[in-house]
């Protein structure tokens, strides 16, 4: 016999969570071997989800389209408050934290944005030759990676002479 957690009308079969949340069922249980829902076991073994699961899994797919890797948004998730249904201020402080990563995503993304004529425009493809940008691919002293749009910029890699030279100069 099911206990009576398991009879109440707030929870949801794995097939109605799919059917809300636009999610597959297989989907469903990965979120779940992730630790991102929670099911409960009805006496026959079934999963059986809470309504704020819908929640859950509904940041779940706005946080990855937001580009969210997937232990962001577990570590996001995991100060939501077990036991009960997350409040509005829950979701607010997790807004709040996720905030910063968004905005440094947005910053490289408008970096990236503007130096893309100047990078792929020119034809060449190639940081480590491209002779007016990178010459002598001095980037590469500061790391593997697409440096420029890493933030770094140029005149980071400039000889400390050149550097001298161009501020002397009218």
């Amino acid at each position: 016999m099911a206990t009576p957690a398991l009879l109440t009308p707030n929870l949801l079969t794995i097939g109605q969570l799919a059917a809300r949340t636009g999610l597959s069922v297989s989907a469903i249980r990965f979120h779940e071997s992730r630790g991102l829902v929670r099911a409960l076991r009805s006496a026959g073994n079934q999963r059986r989800f809470a309504r704020a699961d819908i929640r859950r899994l509904s940041f779940v797919l706005i946080a990855q389209r937001l580009g969210l890797t997937l232990t962001e948004i577990e570590r996001a998730l995991a100060t939501l408050p077990e036991g009960r249904a997350p409040t509005r201020r829950d979701w607010l402080a997790i807004s709040q934290r996720i905030r910063a990563t968004l905005e440094e995503r947005i910053r490289t993304l408008e970096r990236t944005r503007d130096l893309l004529d100047g990078c792929i425009g020119c034809g060449c493809l190639s940081l480590g030759s491209c002779a007016l940008y990178n010459p002598g691919d001095r980037a590469a002293r500061a790391g593997a990676g697409p440096r420029f749009l890493l933030g770094d910029r140029p005149a980071d890699f400039d000889a400390p002479t050149a550097r001298r030279k161009r501020r002397s100069q009218p």
